[in-house]
């Protein structure tokens, strides 16, 4: 059973959220406690998290700056009001999903299933090398607050490389990997590319970490 966080101050719309969600087949949990949301949040062990913004205290979007410091677990904005800013924002603070009030309860329930399917698909893709934090579906690097963007085949040998971390590969193994994955390189992009992963890493506080062996290939230390 999927566990989901509510935080919504208006009571009736809790205990309206909380029976559907039930009904639904869920496992539902309400916050009350306003003061402590972040933690209460963090040591639940949600599968996903419904979000009011115009909670007491800490508004949602602060709510949800501080959870994503800590946590990738999947968060749906729920609100009354309809500006486009606060979508924006909320987006851009690493929501999953936006929903304004009154909401469609079975469009709720269908963007709860997308995102709880889509989580799961790619959990796998998570990885962690040093700090940075691995998203290989969304084709980012997490480091704190801080987000790089990489293009595919940037990802693609970066991820050949940490799954080599400390041994040595060679370029006819990167280009076969790249290959493999329909992306048609030639030995001139292909270093090109190893180039702008390094100036990406560099970004992120990581110079030199993709060390040249001459005429034996790269190692990612």
């Amino acid at each position: 059973m999927k566990k989901i966080v509510i935080v919504e101050d208006e009571k009736v719309i809790r205990e309206e959220l909380y029976a559907l969600l039930g009904n639904a087949g869920y496992g539902p949990v309400a916050v009350t406690d306003f003061v402590h949301t972040v933690p209460e949040i963090l040591n639940s062990g949600a599968d996903l998290v419904l979000l009011d913004i115009n909670i007491p205290k800490m508004n949602g979007e602060q709510v949800l700056r501080e959870i994503r410091q800590k946590s990738e677990i999947p968060v749906i904005m729920v609100t009354s009001r309809t500006e486009e800013l606060d979508e924006v924002l909320s987006m851009s603070y690493g929501a999953d999903d936006y929903i304004t009030k009154p909401y469609n309860p079975t469009i709720l329930l269908l963007r709860i299933q997308a995102i709880l399917k889509r989580t799961e698909n790619t959990g796998a893709d998570l990885y962690h090398y040093r700090d940075i934090e691995i998203r290989q579906a969304k084709g980012v690097l997490n480091r704190g607050q801080d987000q790089m963007v990489l293009t595919k085949n940037e990802m693609l040998i970066f991820m050949v490389l940490f799954h080599h971390q400390g041994e040595i590969v060679s370029r006819d193994d990167l280009m076969t990997e790249l290959w493999d994955n329909s992306e048609y390189i030639s030995d001139n992009a292909l270093t090109v590319n190893i180039s702008r992963l390094r100036a990406k890493l560099e970004q992120m506080g990581y110079p030199d970490v993709i060390e040249t062996r001459k005429k034996q290939g790269y190692v990612l230390v």
